[in-house]
């Protein structure tokens, strides 16, 4: 088994490749394992590693050393590779996704706990040619999430208080539009939205939990489609939608649960993949049910708190 550590320079606050390099080679070096670090140089560059390493054949596990963006791109490598699993070793300001593992995804940040894991397959979402491991929205969530990465940098901003003057920009810039949405090829919805998120994981944008019963490997993807509303009403209904009380509105805020989904956009729309950005008319959305080999702390959990 060879371990791939991809190490995102560009995550979080500042480049960490220099204080992980020791830690890694004392962690692997160690226990004598076979090893890889490699520095990401801009966009999908981790994604191309992957199937780079991949290719070799040999069992892989693969260690994304960034935020939800490095998670994604490597994700996107491994996705139907029965032989690579990844993870995440969280630098990023909002590490969504592990966020699923409720106060235990601390243990994310102890490589000797990542060194003797639990492995389970996990869904993820297709969006045309790309991959998404946690969250798709689009409309006003798409562009306020696609936002934030250019205030996470400012001093003493914090993820969520990124995702906050994301929002508010966003906001008064526009707040809904046309779109024909089409769930499973049979309900169809043809009018404006503020926007439509389709979640596989449960958190994003730093503090969003729109769905907290949504499942990484339940087969089925949870879209929360929102109607318009105006500008006054956004603060309002977006509180109660971060915190996953959407069924108190059910004039605004439909909750769907399907496999597929097609959405026409009258004008190419903003498209948020685990926080990248793409621009189309059109989205082809279908969930793909564990395709992705995913290892994490022994003993940790995903089922929300109610089930466990």
């Amino acid at each position: 088994m060879k371990h791939l550590f991809i190490i995102n320079p560009a995550a979080g606050k500042y480049d960490h490749a220099a204080e992980l390099r020791p830690v890694i080679r004392a962690a692997m070096t160690g226990r004598g394992l076979d090893y890889a670090v490699e520095i990401t140089s801009g966009p999908r560059h981790a994604e191309q590693l992957v199937r780079q390493y991949a290719a070799e054949g040999t069992l892989l596990r693969v260690y994304a050393c960034g935020g939800d963006g490095t998670l994604n791109e490597v994700a996107s490598g491994a996705a139907g590779c029965s032989h690579v699993a990844v993870t995440q070793l969280p630098l990023g300001s909002g590490n969504d996704f592990i966020k699923l593992f409720g106060a235990g995804r601390s243990r994310f940040s102890s490589l000797d706990e990542l060194l003797d894991p639990e492995v389970s397959a996990m869904d993820m979402i297709r969006c045309n040619d790309r991959w998404c491991m946690n969250i798709c929205s689009l409309g006003l969530d798409a562009r306020i999430g696609t936002s934030i990465a250019r205030y996470r940098r400012l001093p003493l901003v914090t993820g969520a208080g990124a995702y906050l003057i994301s929002t508010v920009v966003c906001v008064v810039q526009d707040v809904h539009q046309h779109f024909v949405l089409e769930l499973d090829g049979q309900k169809r919805f043809d009018q404006r939205f503020t926007m439509v998120c389709i979640c596989n994981g449960r958190w994003y944008g730093g503090s969003f939990n729109p769905v907290p019963t949504a499942l990484p490997d339940d087969g089925l993807l949870d879209v929360l489609a929102v109607a318009p509303v105006s500008r006054l009403t956004v603060a309002t209904v977006i509180g109660k939608y971060a915190k996953g009380r959407y069924a108190e509105y059910p004039e605004l805020i439909a909750h769907y649960r399907c496999r597929s989904l097609r959405l026409t956009a009258d004008r190419p729309t903003d498209v948020n993949l685990d926080g990248e950005l793409i621009l189309t008319e059109q989205a082809e959305i279908r969930l793909v049910p564990k395709c992705l080999n995913f290892f994490y702390p022994k003993g940790l959990s995903w089922q929300p708190a109610e089930n466990i």
